[in-house]
């Protein structure tokens, strides 16, 4: 999978991503998050932990190669396996609690999440690859 977006989208990802963790903190601290506005702040904060996951992972590395296209599509398919795991466990912690009334709508950020996880983990490990083979 060829990255589409250039090199510095990849730090503004993880910018996005810490900024999108701590502003709803921030914003309950301060009073703006209301029972009225609470489903707007969530939706707002998964939209935007999407974004920084994806600007993560269609972002250019510094040294782009074949190798790492290739760890990019071992990550997605470590990160499927990986989502599929946990969105059945979440299903089967619902199902055995008897729990009627909650849906789990956040697979898709699972997903980007867990690709992330394993596209960082990949790249690091053949940098520490190539420097244990020299």
């Amino acid at each position: 999978m060829k990255a589409m977006l250039p090199v510095f989208c990849r730090p503004l990802g993880y910018v996005i991503l810490v900024l999108s963790l701590f502003f709803p903190f921030l914003l309950v601290m301060q009073g703006a998050v209301t029972d009225s506005n609470f489903l707007f702040y969530k939706e707002c904060t998964k939209l935007l932990m999407m974004l920084g996951a994806l600007m993560i992972l269609l972002a250019l590395t510094k040294d782009e190669s074949q190798e790492t296209e290739r760890i990019r599509v071992n990550a997605m398919r470590y990160a499927v396996f990986l989502t599929i795991l946990v969105v059945f466990g979440g299903m089967l912690y619902r199902v055995a609690i008897g729990d009627l009334m909650s849906v789990d709508t956040s697979s898709f950020l699972t997903f980007l999440v867990m690709n992330v996880i394993c596209l960082e983990y990949g790249i690091k490990k053949a940098t520490v690859d190539k420097l244990f083979k020299r």
